[in-house]
């Protein structure tokens, strides 16, 4: 354990940050998740708006940080063609 007040508090921030990201991840994956159960399922009209609410969530993670802009770009790629594939 640390023992210098700085070291302390990074410990602390780190935790912090990294419960953050998890949170966001988690629910970046939850979203991705329903798209492909709506596509499992043929519902195209699920499917479009699971998908629109994936695309803001892994936007927003995105701006945040949590997600390289390339990697969530590729994310949202990747399921919009698979929506357009049912479509």
């Amino acid at each position: 354990m640390a023992n210098i007040k700085s070291a302390k508090k990074r410990i602390l921030v780190n935790k912090t940050k990294a419960d953050r990201n998890k949170a966001i991840k988690s629910g970046v994956k939850t979203a991705i998740k329903k798209v492909y159960a709506a596509i499992e399922a043929n519902d195209v009209e699920a499917a479009k708006e699971a998908l629109k609410g994936a695309t803001v969530a892994i936007d927003k993670a995105a701006t945040k940080g949590v997600y390289h802009k390339n990697n969530a770009a590729r994310k949202v790629s990747r399921l919009t063609k698979a929506v357009n594939k049912i479509a």
